[in-house]
């Protein structure tokens, strides 16, 4: 290989990944088309290769020329075990488009031309790698022009006089600062990216069957299609719907979702990301219909949402995503579980079963928009969803949410009529009344002066696990959950939610106390001089946030048994502690033995999911190893044939998901799911499989079902 430029030392290429990849292709090409041999030509080849490629290994001391090592060797490899002929030029022609697609992200990056997203944007002016120079055509040399001279140049619609070098006028040239050299002399463009073609020594063949069949690589191995040149992403469009079942009303919404993975021959599997949401259809809003104080009404539920569905004009096996969110007092309702069930069943495909207090917090921030609002301004915002049963508190800071947290503070907690008749008290209105020496019931008449008593002491509780931690008997009594981190200063305060509606206009309710409850923070808010902003969304905060965010997506190399029934609901995440400094197949068994315990779970009896956070080298040898390890680790689950469910936060679930199912005893009831980011603790929701099976949609969540602090 030639000597290496500056450039060629610092660009950063994922060989392994790289390398990686083309064996996954070669390997299913042998499968393809020499199925009984497979085995015996893949162990050949990568023999072959392994030792085509060590040979160099001193001498390849970039990451580059370990690239170009990779793409020249390949032929003779290959060529190791199959014979010159058509079958042999389709697999190396359909190879050089794939390398070249590598190459062609490589040259990108070594001319600047990605910009990552740490960069920040470009602003007019500031790129100082292009610039204005003159130039002289004698000796080939620029010369800085006076920044004052640049402006005229710049500005002026007339001709003007050049100074001259060598008695010759110079010109004025745009120069990229990258290819000067200290003395003023264009560089010479030694940093030419070479050509698959070149590298390997062969030139594409016409299109023949055989190549015009390896072109539709996905039918030999679906989960990395080919790709041209120009494909240097994939969007996807996905129907999503948003349930929630709240303490005082009950809405859905429909949104179009639409996820991009950028993706390359360099790095196969990327996630999807979610770039833009756009709401389709907003339902009706409609009181929460509830058979008594203790029972949620599930057959109103479920027909209200059938009308919605028919209204929106969508069928149920349209949407292919979405989330059932019981929150607020309605989750402690004794049948909440039930009515997430049947409405997952009988409305369409569904990732979330439930919302716990913090996790309707995180929704509520995002739903509302104050989580791209605090991206967008780089600054602190919390956001306080104020709903029927209770209002839950989010602080995002420049587009992350660092904390949530839920207290017992709503409208619906206390229900009165027009003429002020007790219809509703629950728990947390009991607990204050008592504070409040109050003996209201059901049917009583409440003088308007003790309501507005009520509401303000849910201000002044709410307000205060606003501004710092509970201190006060009655909001440490309120809480539902631990408190906020105020360790980082809040900049802004917005309210979303239904009783949000009144804090920012006139309009009213007369059914409860929310009215009341919206006064008394509006006023405290002006007396602790909070800034208050307005968000893009409010009583559907909560819902939008569910049918658009509570979506996260796995990488798209993922492997699973196609018999198995989605969605999943409720699987516990155990994290098993090994990383590539401490495995080997003995540590591995003893860490997963480890896991199982610290949960109070049992290895053949309990269903989990298994996740590992980079726990190996992904090479061949290593896959081998982690297969048989994982089949050790888990003897009881495969006597039992359990769903075995392994999550990595790296690209690696297909490969892995291969290993176990050609060197281990797991045939089937099998998931591997990769890319993503999850903590020990964490239950997880996941979902049928979208984009032909190559990427799962799972939400992360809390389970709430009875188990909320009351307050008493």
């Amino acid at each position: 290989m030639s000597p290496s430029s500056d450039k060629e030392k610092n660009v950063k290429i994922n060989v392994e990944s790289v390398k990686l990849s083309t064996i996954w292709i070669v390997n299913v090409f042998f499968k393809k088309y020499h199925t009984e041999d497979a085995p015996d030509m893949m162990e050949s080849f990568s023999q072959k290769y392994d030792s085509l490629l060590l040979q160099y290994e001193q001498e390849d001391v970039t990451d580059l020329s370990n690239l170009y090592r990779l793409i020249s060797e390949f032929m003779p490899a290959l060529a190791s075990v199959i014979q010159p002929g058509m079958e042999f030029d389709g697999m190396c022609s359909a190879m050089v488009d794939m390398f070249n697609v590598t190459l062609a992200g490589v040259k990108r990056r070594m001319e600047n031309k990605i910009r990552r997203p740490k960069d920040g944007p470009v602003l007019p002016g500031s790129d100082k790698s292009i610039n204005i120079k003159y130039f002289c055509t004698v000796c080939e040399q620029s010369f800085e022009i006076p920044e004052d001279m640049k402006e005229k140049l710049l500005n002026s619609s007339e001709k003007m006089e050049m100074p001259k070098h060598h008695e010759k006028e110079m010109e004025i040239r745009i120069i990229d600062s990258a290819k000067v050299s200290p003395d003023g002399k264009i560089k010479a463009d030694s940093e030419v990216i070479k050509s698959a073609s070149e590298l390997m020594g062969h030139s594409k063949p016409k299109v023949n069957t055989f190549t015009a069949d390896m072109k539709k690589l996905g039918n030999i191995f679906p989960d990395h299609p080919l790709l041209d040149e120009d494909d240097i992403g994939e969007y996807l469009q996905v129907l999503s719907v948003g349930i929630d079942i709240g303490s005082s009303t009950s809405h859905l919404v429909f949104s179009s979702l639409t996820l991009r993975r950028e993706r390359s021959f360099l790095n196969m599997s990327n996630r999807f990301h979610l770039i833009n949401r756009k709401l389709i259809y907003e339902g009706t809003i409609i009181d929460t219909p509830l058979i008594n104080r203790y029972t949620i009404d599930i057959d109103a539920v479920v027909e209200f949402c059938e009308k919605e569905y028919k209204k929106a004009g969508i069928e149920p096996e349209m949407v292919d995503t979405g989330a059932v969110i019981v929150t607020g007092e309605t989750a402690k309702k004794q049948n909440a579980a039930e009515i997430v069930r049947r409405l997952s069943s009988e409305t369409g495909k569904f990732v979330s079963a439930s919302a716990g207090p913090n996790f309707e917090s995180l929704l509520g921030a995002m739903g509302s928009g104050v989580v791209d609002l605090s991206r967008k301004n780089e600054s602190t915002i919390m956001n306080v969803d104020v709903g029927g049963g209770t209002s839950n508190l989010a602080i995002a800071s420049k587009g992350n949410v660092l904390s949530t947290s839920c207290i017992n503070v709503g409208g619906r907690l206390l229900g009165i009529d027009k003429n002020f008749k007790i219809w509703r008290i629950d728990e947390p209105s009991k607990f204050l009344m008592k504070e409040l020496n109050m003996n209201y019931q059901l049917g009583d008449i409440i003088p308007e002066e003790d309501v507005r008593t009520i509401a303000q002491e849910y201000a002044k509780a709410l307000v205060e696990v606003m501004r710092s931690q509970a201190t006060s008997h009655i909001a440490k009594e309120l809480m539902m959950t631990d408190d906020l981190d105020f360790s980082i200063p809040i900049d802004e305060f917005s309210f979303s939610g239904g009783v949000a509606e009144m804090i920012y206009s006139e309009n009213k309710a007369y059914n409860d106390i929310g009215t009341y409850l919206a006064d008394e923070i509006k006023v405290l808010a002006e007396d602790y001089k909070l800034h208050i902003i307005e968000p893009e969304n409010k009583i559907r905060a909560t819902v939008i946030g569910a049918g658009s965010f509570s979506l996260s997506v796995s990488g798209s190399t993922c492997y699973f048994d196609k018999s198995i029934l989605f969605p999943l609901e409720n699987i516990p995440v155990i994290n098993v502690n090994i990383q590539k400094e401490n495995f080997s197949p003995e540590n591995l068994e003893k860490e997963v033995n480890r896991a199982f315990k610290r949960f109070d779970m049992q290895e053949g009896k309990d269903l989990v999911a298994l996740y590992f956070k980079d726990p190996i080298h992904r090479s061949a040898y290593y896959l081998l190893e982690f297969a048989k390890a994982i089949e050790k680790a888990l003897p009881n689950s495969i006597v039992k044939n359990m769903m075995i469910i392994l999550i990595f936060d790296q690209d690696m679930g297909g490969s892995v998901g291969i290993a176990l199912r050609r060197e281990t005893s797991i045939q089937n009831n099998l998931i591997c799911m990769d890319e993503l980011d999850l903590e020990e603790g964490d239950w997880i929701d996941i979902g049928a499989p979208l984009y032909s099976g190559q990427a799962f949609p799972v939400t992360v969540k809390s389970l709430v079902f009875n188990k909320n602090k009351n307050a008493s």
